[in-house]
């Protein structure tokens, strides 16, 4: 991952806020590395270097900034463009509380454990481990200066089963302990959220377009389990023995969300959260990138300018989002939603939050099974496909670990009642993968066709192949331009 030093500094110089989170300013001076948008006065060039993720600044011996705090930036796009490989282990790193050793993880990518480091080393130029190490960091000292949640509960919530190893760890990368950093906070005079009320900030580089974001969540929202009241997302969450709420709002002026969870134990359950929600919202999208390929496609560059901020709406679960998918083969949104509520209030698990309020879960593979879905007002065809799919993925026969493409649809693809078009919504929306593409979509062939005429699947597939690796993006274009009547 080559950074131009050239553009590195423009950025910085004027804290370009597009820039935030896409790379690192270490100072050789003072040890420390940088935002691009740090408010402390801006460093002679001749002295500093410059790092393309947080990981790679803090092995290299240089500690975060108090100032602009690296552990509140957007996760960095230079992810993005390394190797599949090394996409799938993030993610799968990312995905557990706890850190998986190197073996287990390359085991599960199916590589050896030495091919995995020197793919680690090549393009990201540290190991696994320092990755890990880094970002669960990073993540705690978020906790600390945000939460009043006890040290020991949040060095379980890093992934740090030791309260002595998570200690040795923070003060290697900021040279202060835990207890450094709490006492600091408290002489500041900065509040943390307490007690069974928990909020996290989610930064994002600009724009965002939240309101079409949460018009796209709002028309399938699934009663009992979310919400959209005006600019408020809410839902209901299961994490490990955790139940409880999660309510989403923005702060555009300060380019990021804000989560409140709720519920008894809710600090054991934040890592998590926070990496859900940030592929639910898709915060960690490349946009610029994004824009520069589709924007070579004159239909989707006159589209973009109507939606600056594009993102690709996720899922906060995969299973919950498949079997939603499959409910909406040949049928209309509203009306797989209605199925879906039906699902939830036969097969859910509901629990009373602190106010009283009832909420539901969706059930889970474990409490579908040997449900028949006979009278929800299915075809038995589909009802035979869910049992099926809910069977598969009980026996690991369906893998949501972070596929490849051509993997998932393989694997999903051979279950009864399922096609193409399925298996790549799912990994568009459940399973966040940007390159995926449901080629027989009647609206997207709508959209490329010409006046009455609906396009050929080939024509899409043909058109499409410019869009690589962001052909989600490009359908979820599309539909938009429906919208639009462009």
């Amino acid at each position: 991952m080559q950074l131009d030093p050239a553009i590195c500094s423009s950025a910085r110089l004027a804290r370009d806020r597009r820039f935030d989170g896409r790379f690192f300013t270490a100072v050789k001076t003072t040890g420390i590395f940088c935002r691009p948008i740090c408010p402390a006065r801006p460093p002679l060039e001749h002295n500093v270097t410059y790092f393309a993720t947080a990981a790679e600044a803090a092995n290299a011996g240089f500690r975060p900034c108090l100032r602009c705090r690296p552990d509140s930036a957007p996760g960095s796009p230079a992810w993005g463009l390394v190797s599949t490989t090394v996409q799938r282990a993030l993610k799968l790193m990312r995905s557990e509380r706890e850190a998986q050793s190197v073996e287990v993880l390359a085991m599960r990518l199916g590589v050896s454990s030495r091919y995995l480091r020197r793919l680690f080393g090549e393009h990201l130029g540290v190991s696994p481990l320092a990755v890990w190490q880094a970002e669960r960091a990073l993540f705690a000292f978020r906790l600390l200066r945000d939460t009043e949640l006890p040290i020991a509960d949040i060095a379980f919530e890093a992934g740090f089963n030791s309260l002595r190893r998570f200690n040795g760890v923070f003060k290697q990368i900021y040279q202060r302990t835990p207890s450094e950093v709490r006492r600091e906070r408290a002489a500041g005079g900065v509040a943390g959220a307490r007690g069974s009320r928990i909020r996290l900030y989610l930064d994002y580089r600009p724009p965002l377009d939240w309101s079409q974001l949460l018009a796209f969540l709002g028309a399938r929202v699934l009663a009992g389990v979310e919400q959209v009241e005006g600019e408020v997302y809410q839902r209901s969450i299961a994490l490990d023995q955790f139940r409880g709420v999660l309510r989403v709002t923005h702060q555009a002026e300060k380019s990021r969300l804000v989560v409140e969870v709720q519920g008894e134990g809710a600090g054991a359950a934040l890592y998590l959260v926070n990496q859900r929600l940030r592929r639910l919202f898709d915060l960690d999208a490349d946009t610029e990138e994004i824009s520069a390929v589709l924007s070579r496609d004159p239909m989707l560059e006159k589209q973009l300018a109507l939606s600056p901020g594009l993102r690709l709406p996720g899922a906060w679960d995969p299973f919950e989002y498949a079997i939603r998918a499959i409910l909406g083969q040949q049928i209309s949104v509203a009306a797989a939603t209605t199925i879906a509520g039906r699902i939830v209030a036969r097969y859910g698990e509901s629990f009373v939050d602190d106010a009283g309020d009832e909420h539901w879960l969706f059930p889970t593979a474990q409490r579908l099974e040997g449900a028949d879905f006979s009278d929800l007002g299915l075809t038995r065809a589909r009802a035979r496909t869910l049992r099926e799919f809910v069977a598969a993925t009980l026996e690991g026969r369906v893998n949501f670990a972070e596929p490849e493409l051509d993997d998932w649809c393989r694997q999903i693809t051979a279950l009864p009642g399922i096609g193409d078009w399925t298996a790549h919504y799912i990994a568009m929306r459940g399973l966040s993968m940007p390159d995926a593409f449901p080629a027989s979509d009647l609206g997207i062939l709508q959209a490329l066709g010409s006046g009455a005429e609906k396009a050929k699947p080939k024509q899409a597939l043909a058109r499409a192949e410019n869009w690589r690796p962001w052909r989600a993006y490009g359908a979820l274009l599309l539909w938009q331009s429906l919208k639009s009547g462009d």
